[in-house]
């Protein structure tokens, strides 16, 4: 209030305002800078790796993608329903912009929202419990309203990494939702986790309420490639 005081007095004066609608603008100036700086903060804390939107995402490239759904889920009302996102393709197929593209729409919207590689969430969790700090990272990452879970499948976990992702997996069933991005087909997970039982335990819990892309298309990158080829012969 203090920042906008003097523009705002001056503004009351020039307008005529009764001291009642000053004190109205202040408020709103308040309450819009809270917003603003809390939109911030969590958009740090999400740790996106780029901002990707769902108006930049090129549906005519890939086509096997309903674009009727994707705007659906875009109004983030699976976050509500706690339902879960898994979008599977081969690499570079969109897979990451469009869980970029979720995160920052549950950001605007105001949920708690936090995006990681499974690589780098696993080796986090791991090396925590030299320090302790296991049981604190675990329920921070339970609690978040959006987990985004970006390139599962690019190799085989440990039995005690595979531990540590069906314990999140698990904990956030029915109370928070998650968007796993992955390069294996579900009916290939075996390839990922060590053991059948917990695969199909992972599986089950993902999938029971969840919407599932399979993204059939080409590369965005291979078509930036070749577009940046042309360009230079």
């Amino acid at each position: 209030m203090a920042f906008c005081l003097e523009e705002r007095l001056i503004y009351a004066q020039t307008n005529k305002l009764s001291y009642q609608e000053l004190l109205e603008l202040l408020c709103d100036d308040e309450k819009s800078n809270r917003k603003d700086n809390n939109y911030k903060k969590r958009k740090n804390a999400a740790k996106l790796p780029s901002l990707k939107k769902i108006e930049d995402f090129d549906f005519s490239f890939q086509p096997s993608i309903d674009q009727k759904i994707i705007s659906d889920l875009a109004t983030c009302q699976f976050i509500n329903s706690k339902e879960n996102i898994i979008l599977v393709g081969a690499s570079g197929t969109g897979k990451t912009h469009l869980a970029i593209s979720f995160a920052i729409k549950a950001l605007s919207k105001e949920y708690g929202v936090y995006f990681t590689t499974v690589s780098d969430l696993l080796y986090n969790l791991h090396i925590s419990k030299a320090d302790n700090s296991y049981p604190k990272k675990l329920k921070q990452l339970i609690n978040y309203d959006l987990l985004v879970l970006d390139e599962l499948g690019f190799k085989q976990l440990p039995k005690y990494s595979s531990d540590d992702f069906f314990a999140i997996i698990s904990k956030r069933y029915e109370h928070k939702s998650t968007i796993i991005t992955t390069n294996k087909e579900l009916s290939d997970w075996n390839d990922i986790f060590d053991e059948e039982v917990l695969t199909r335990a992972i599986v089950d819990r993902l999938m029971h309420h969840a919407s599932i892309f399979n993204i059939k298309g080409k590369s965005y990158r291979m078509k930036e490639i070749k577009k940046l080829e042309g360009n230079m012969g």
